[in-house]
């Protein structure tokens, strides 16, 4: 019998392989968190920082960000620790796409 691997989150079946579930999008099985604190490239608000944070914690980014605002506004240590995070954290490296190999290439012959 063949064990299907449900999600902790929705309750839907997914493949066994899967890191996210294709249902409510929530990372599953052994990827927890990044390794690294970085401000992600894509779906940012303003520089990342909130995004960056949400992911390595593996946290939804709306609570980040309401948290980071209620901080901002009620003590002002918000703005400044934004500032200085978006000064610390790296960006994202680019995903540069692969070429074909060699062999797969097309070659052009002389006649």
């Amino acid at each position: 019998m063949e064990d299907v691997m449900y999600c902790n989150y929705c309750g839907k079946s997914i493949q066994d392989d899967a890191n996210v579930c294709a249902y409510c999008g929530v990372r599953v099985g052994t990827v927890l968190a990044r390794k690294r604190l970085l401000r992600p490239r894509y779906g940012r608000k303003i520089a990342g920082v909130c995004l960056g944070l949400a992911e390595y914690f593996d946290i939804d980014v709306i609570l980040v960000r309401v948290v980071w605002l209620i901080t901002a506004i009620m003590t002002g240590v918000g703005f400044l620790g934004y500032i200085i995070a978006w000064i610390v954290m790296p960006d994202e490296p680019y995903m540069l796409t692969a070429q074909a190999p060699a062999a797969q290439q097309q070659q052009v012959t002389n006649p």
